[in-house]
C-alpha cells in the first residue's frame, strides 16, 4: 500500500509523464550528479592534504569564477551559433571529463590551477543545457522538474558513507583519486547518453538559422540591447540580486564548510559523509513533502523562510564548541530543510523571468553580471578563513539577511504590480 502511494506521488507522476528533451535531461542527470556529489564534499580537504593553504584554495575559487565570467559572456553566442545539443556535448567533455583526469593525478597548486581554468568553461554548457531543459517544457512543471534534478544529486547520499569507509581504509588522497577516475567514466557516459536522448529545440534551430552567417563575436556584439533590457527591468534586477546572494554564499559554503568542520570543530574527515547523508536525506524528504505544495506559490515567499533557516543554521555552525557532533547534526538538518526552498524556487524564478526567444543571451548576460559580483568572494573568504575560520560564515549570514530583504521587497512589488493590472 505504501509503495503504491509513493508511486502516485506528484513527483513520480511528473517523472513518468516527461517527454522530449526534459525527459533526457532529468533521467541522465544522476549519472553526473552521483559521482560529483561523492567527491565534492572532500575537495577542499583533499587540497589541504596535498599541501595547499586556505588562501590558495580561496584563490583557486576566485580564478575559477573569473574564468566563468569569460565563458558566461561567450555562452549565449556559442549556444545560439552551434546549437543547444552540440554545445552541451562538446563543452561537457571539455569542462568535466578532462578536469576529472587532472584532479585524479594532481600533486600541487599548479595542477589545480589548470583544472580550475578548464573546468570554468562549464558555464557554456550550463546555459545550453538549461535551454534544452526549459524550452518546450510547461512552466507549471518547472518546480517538479528542478526538484527531480536536485533529487538526482541527493541519490549520492545512499552511497556516500562508502566514501567515509574508503577514506578510513585507504586514507583521503588515494580515495579522492579513485573517485575522480570514477567521475571521469560516469560523466563521460552521461554526456554521450544525453546527446542521444535529446534533439535541437525549435528556438535553437531558429537561432542557428539566424546566426549562420555570423561569427561568435559578432553575435556577442548584439548583446548590448539585451543588457539594456535587463538593467531596465526591476524584476530581472531583483532576480539577479537574489542570484548574487545565493551564488556567493554557496561558493563560500562549498569551499569552506569542510575546512571549518574538520579544523575548528575537530570533526574527523571520515565522519563528513555522515553529515552529508543527513543533509541529503533531509532535503529528499523536503522535496517530496513540501516542494510539490509550492508549485503555484510566489517563489519569493518560501525563499524568505529558506534564508531565515540558513541564518539560524550557520549561526549555530560558528558558535557551537569543538567536537559537538550532535549540535552539528542539528545545524546540518536545518540547512537541509532550507536549501531546497531557495535553490529550486530561484531556478523557477529565473526560468520564468526571461523572454523565451532570447533565453540563451539573456541568461548569459544575467549569469555574467552575477559572476562579476561573485568572483572576488572566493579570495576574500580565503583570506578571512586564514584569519578566523568563522569569518566566511559570518559573511554568509549577512548575505542571507540581504537575500531575505530582497525576496520580501520583490514579493511586495509583485503583489503591487498584480493589483495595479487588476485595477
Amino acid at each position: 500500500m505504501f509503495t503504491y502511494r509513493l508511486l502516485d506521488h506528484s513527483l513520480f507522476v511528473t517523472l513518468r509523464n516527461l517527454r522530449g528533451n526534459v525527459r533526457g535531461a532529468v533521467l541522465t542527470e544522476p549519472i553526473w550528479a552521483i559521482p560529483y556529489n561523492l567527491y565534492a564534499p572532500y575537495v577542499s580537504v583533499y587540497m589541504l592534504a596535498l599541501g595547499l593553504t586556505d588562501s590558495q584554495i580561496g584563490l583557486l575559487a576566485s580564478i575559477g569564477l573569473a574564468g566563468q565570467i569569460f565563458w558566461t559572456m561567450m555562452s549565449g553566442a556559442i549556444t545560439d551559433k552551434f546549437g543547444r545539443k552540440r554545445t552541451t556535448l562538446v563543452v561537457d567533455i571539455i569542462a568535466w571529463s578532462i578536469p576529472c583526469l587532472i584532479w585524479a593525478i594532481a600533486q600541487d597548486f599548479n595542477a589545480f590551477l589548470i583544472a580550475a581554468i578548464i573546468n570554468s568553461s562549464w558555464r557554456v554548457t550550463y546555459n545550453s543545457w538549461q535551454c534544452l531543459l526549459v524550452e518546450g517544457t510547461e512552466p507549471t512543471l518547472l518546480v517538479d522538474v528542478y526538484s527531480l534534478i536536485y533529487i538526482s544529486g541527493l541519490l549520492a547520499a545512499f552511497v556516500s558513507p562508502l566514501t567515509g569507509l574508503l577514506i578510513a581504509y585507504f586514507s583521503l588522497v588515494p580515495t579522492m583519486r579513485m573517485l575522480y577516475l570514477l567521475a571521469f567514466v560516469m560523466m563521460t557516459i552521461k554526456f554521450f547518453t544525453l546527446n542521444v536522448m535529446v534533439v535541437e529545440t525549435e528556438h535553437g534551430l531558429d537561432r542557428m538559422h539566424a546566426t549562420r552567417h555570423q561569427s561568435v563575436f559578432a553575435i556577442l556584439g548584439e548583446s548590448r540591447s539585451i543588457l539594456h533590457e535587463i538593467l531596465h527591468s526591476p524584476e530581472m534586477l531583483m532576480t539577479g540580486g537574489l542570484m548574487v546572494v545565493v551564488a556567493i554564499a554557496m561558493t563560500i559554503n562549498s569551499t569552506f564548510w569542510s575546512v571549518l568542520v574538520t579544523g575548528k570543530l575537530q570533526i574527523g574527515v571520515e565522519y563528513l559523509s555522515l553529515y552529508y547523508v543527513a543533509r541529503s536525506l533531509t532535503m529528499l524528504l523536503f522535496y517530496f513533502t513540501v516542494m510539490p505544495r509550492l508549485r503555484s506559490v510566489d517563489p519569493r515567499i518560501p525563499m524568505i523562510f529558506g534564508f531565515a533557516g540558513l541564518i539560524v543554521s550557520w549561526t549555530m555552525l560558528i558558535t557551537i564548541p569543538p567536537l559537538s557532533y550532535g549540535l552539528l547534526l542539528v545545524a546540518t538538518i536545518l540547512e537541509g530543510c532550507s536549501v531546497p526552498a531557495i535553490n529550486t524556487l530561484l531556478d523557477k524564478l529565473v526560468a520564468t523571468s526571461v523572454d523565451p526567444k532570447e533565453r540563451a543571451r539573456i541568461m548569459a548576460i544575467l549569469y555574467l553580471l552575477v559572476l562579476a559580483c561573485t568572483t572576488p568572494f572566493g579570495w576574500i573568504a580565503g583570506e578571512a578563513s586564514q584569519l578566523n575560520r568563522n569569518l566566511p560564515f559570518v559573511l554568509n549570514i549577512g548575505l542571507f539577511l540581504l537575500g531575505a530583504v530582497l525576496a520580501y521587497v520583490a514579493s511586495k512589488r509583485a503583489v503591487t504590480t498584480v493589483n495595479t493590472l487588476g485595477a
